[in-house]
C-alpha cells in the first residue's frame, strides 16, 4: 500500500457510544487500517453518544474506504459521512476578485469609476506605456492553457484544467503578491490560441504558458515572444529548467565536481527536457547525453521534431547511439523528466562514484529514490515527501515579481540563470548537504531573491520599457 498523503486527506464523521475509551477505539481501528491520524474533534455530545469528526490521511479513494469499513466493524460505531479535504478547499474555486482601493462614499466612487475614471483612460489612449502603472497589468499574469498535458493526466480538457490553473494563481500570489488570473481555452488550434493570447494582453504584465503539451508549445511560447511586448514564459520548460539547474549547482558542490567536467545523461526529450538541456549548455555543460523512448539521440540520425534535431546537432558529441540504460553507464548526473520506473538500482549502480540522480517524473519517479540513494549520493524528485524536491514553485512567482517590477518585456537565458543561482544561493554553506541542495518552497527569502536577481539582470541587458512608464 502507498504512503498516506495530505492529498487524500478525510474527515470521517463517526457516532460512537458514550463511553471514556470512544476516541481512543476510533484511533486504534484508523491506525490499524494503515491511515495516519491527524486531528480528533468532538463535535457533539449526548447522553448515550458522541459525534467526533476524524481526520486522517490515506493513500487513494480504496484505502478510505477500507478505513471507513474498519470504523463501521467497531462495536456500537457508525460512520454517518465522509468528506474529501482536498475537495473541500476546492468548493467554489480557490481565488478571488477584491478591490484594492475602499469605496465608502460618493466621491470614492468618483475617482474610481466614472467621471473621474475618463481622466484616466485618456491619459493610456494618449500614452499606451501608462497602463503598466495605472491598471493591473502591472501587477497581473495569465496563466494559460489548453488542458492538453495537465500534470500526470494528460489531455483533460480546459475545464478539468481549471482547479490547476487556479492553484497556480494561488501560489502566485501567496509566495510573491502577483495578481494571476486562469485563462483556460477550449481549443488546441496553434494559430487561435495564439490570436487569443495577443488579443488578451492588454490586461496582463506577462503570460505563463501552462500544461500545453509538445511540440505545439514550443511554437506558441515562440510566436508570442515574438509578437508581444510583455514577457512570455513556458513553466513546464523553463521553471523546471531554472530549479534543476539550481538544484544541479548545489548537487556538485556536494560531490565536489564540476559542471564543465561532469556526465549528464537526460531521460525525455520533451517540453522540460529540452529546456533543460539549454540552460545546461548555456552553462558550460560540455557531456550530455539526451535520451528519448529508443534511445539516445545523436548526430548519426535526422529527426522531423525540429527539437529534438536541435538536440541532436548540440549534444552527444561522442555519438552515442545506445539505450539509456547503456548511457548512464559511467555518468555523472542522471536528470530524469520522463516516465516511471526506466531506470533499476543495477543502473544506477553502473554510475560513476559520487553520482547525482534527479528522478523528477510525477507522480512516480524513474527510479524509487530510497533505491537510487543505495549508490548515489545525491538524490532529488519532483515529490514533496522526499528530500531535496525540484519544484517550479521555487522559480515563477519570484521570476514574474521581478519581471513585473522591472517592466520586462521579454525574457532571456540570462534572467534564467540569474533565477538559478538566487535560488542555489538561498542555501548557505553550513546548510548545504545531499539531502539539502534546494531551499524549502516555503523559505520566505526565495521569492525576494529571485525577484531582485530577475528585476537587476532584466535592467541591466535593457529589456524592459521606459522606466517612467513603471515608476
Amino acid at each position: 500500500m502507498a504512503t498516506p498523503s495530505p492529498g487524500y486527506s478525510m474527515i470521517l464523521r463517526v457516532q460512537t457510544p458514550a463511553r471514556v475509551t470512544a476516541t481512543s477505539e476510533i484511533a486504534s481501528a484508523v491506525a490499524r487500517a494503515g491511515a495516519a491520524v491527524t486531528a480528533l474533534d468532538v463535535v457533539e455530545s449526548h447522553p448515550h453518544h458522541v459525534v467526533v469528526d476524524v481526520s486522517c490521511n490515506v493513500s487513494d479513494a480504496s484505502h478510505r474506504d477500507q478505513v471507513r469499513d474498519a470504523l463501521d466493524a467497531v462495536e456500537g460505531v457508525e460512520v454517518r459521512k465522509v468528506s474529501d479535504r482536498t475537495f473541500l478547499i476546492h468548493l467554489g474555486g480557490k481565488i478571488e476578485v477584491t478591490p484594492r482601493v475602499s469605496l465608502r462614499n460618493r466621491d470614492d466612487l468618483s475617482r474610481a469609476y466614472t467621471p473621474g475614471v475618463a481622466r484616466v483612460c485618456t491619459a493610456i489612449a494618449e500614452n499606451p506605456a501608462d497602463a503598466r502603472r495605472l491598471t493591473i497589468k502591472r501587477n497581473t499574469v495569465a496563466v494559460v492553457t489548453d488542458g492538453t498535458a495537465v500534470l500526470g493526466l494528460g489531455d483533460i480538457g480546459p475545464a478539468a484544467a481549471l482547479p490547476v490553473m487556479e492553484g497556480k494563481a494561488a501560489l502566485f500570489k501567496a509566495f510573491a503578491g502577483v495578481d494571476a488570473w486562469p485563462v483556460c481555452l477550449d481549443t488546441q488550434d496553434t494559430d487561435e490560441i495564439v490570436r487569443i493570447v495577443k488579443a488578451l494582453a492588454p490586461v496582463y504584465g506577462g503570460v505563463n504558458l501552462e500544461d500545453i503539451a509538445a511540440p505545439r508549445c514550443f511554437e506558441i511560447e515562440a510566436r508570442l515572444r515574438e509578437e508581444l511586448d510583455i514577457p512570455v514564459f513556458h513553466d513546464d520548460q523553463h521553471g523546471t529548467a531554472i530549479v534543476a539547474l539550481a538544484a544541479l549547482f548545489n548537487a556538485l558542490r556536494v560531490v565536489d565536481k564540476r559542471l564543465e567536467d561532469v556526465r549528464i545523461v537526460v531521460s525525455g526529450v520533451g517540453a522540460a527536457g529540452h529546456a533543460i538541456i539549454q540552460l545546461l549548455l548555456s552553462n558550460g555543460a560540455g557531456h550530455i547525453v539526451a535520451c528519448s523512448r529508443t534511445g539516445a539521440i545523436h548526430h548519426g540520425e535526422s529527426y522531423s521534431d525540429a527539437h529534438r534535431q536541435w538536440i541532436a546537432e548540440n549534444t552527444n558529441q561522442e555519438g552515442f547511439s545506445g539505450t539509456l540504460k547503456e548511457a548512464v553507464v559511467g555518468a555523472d548526473v542522471f536528470i530524469g523528466v520522463s516516465a516511471p520506473n526506466v531506470l533499476a538500482e543495477a543502473d544506477v549502480a553502473a554510475m560513476n562514484d559520487r553520482a547525482v540522480v534527479f528522478a523528477m517524473a510525477n507522480p512516480d519517479p524513474e527510479i524509487e529514490p530510497g533505491v537510487a540513494a543505495e549508490h548515489a549520493e545525491v538524490v532529488a524528485t519532483g515529490r514533496s515527501d522526499f528530500p531535496n524536491q525540484i519544484n517550479n514553485v521555487l522559480a515563477f512567482p519570484g521570476l514574474f515579481r521581478g519581471l513585473l517590477d522591472a517592466g520586462a518585456t521579454d525574457i532571456t537565458t540570462e534572467m534564467l540563470v540569474a533565477a538559478a543561482r538566487a535560488i542555489a544561493e538561498c542555501v548557505s554553506e553550513d546548510e548545504l548537504n545531499a539531502a539539502y541542495i534546494v531551499p524549502s518552497v516555503f523559505d520566505p527569502a526565495v521569492a525576494p531573491a529571485v525577484a531582485e536577481a530577475v528585476r537587476f539582470t532584466a535592467q541591466a541587458t535593457g529589456v524592459t520599457v521606459d522606466a517612467d512608464a513603471t515608476a
